[in-house]
């Protein structure tokens, strides 16, 4: 498994703004730090990307709620994609500040 996982860097899908403009866009990293979480790289992950873990959160939380539902479903799961969207754009302007 982890020398599927090591050979899937060749195949990830290039950053389209990164191309055209030469800047990042908010989910650059992502796929290098999925990559880095499934093969156990847990601190490399966050490095690379710092929302993976509340976006795991998330998507663990929709999953669950086709299964299960619970009580303020509606609202935990707008409550993390603003958690989400504030991680994103912070760790972004943090990223970009260190590029000048």
């Amino acid at each position: 498994m982890l020398l599927l996982l090591d050979g899937l860097e060749k195949y990830m899908i290039p950053c389209v703004n990164k191309k055209i403009f030469g800047v990042e866009c908010l989910g650059c990293g992502m796929q290098r730090a999925t990559v880095h979480l499934f093969t156990g790289e847990f601190a490399a992950a966050f490095k690379v990307y710092p929302a993976i873990y509340s976006i795991f959160f998330l998507l663990t939380v929709i999953f669950v709620n086709f299964f299960v539902k619970f009580k303020f479903d509606y609202q935990v799961k707008i409550g993390l994609i603003i958690l989400n969207a504030l991680v994103m754009v912070v760790s972004y302007f943090i990223k970009m500040s260190h590029f000048t």
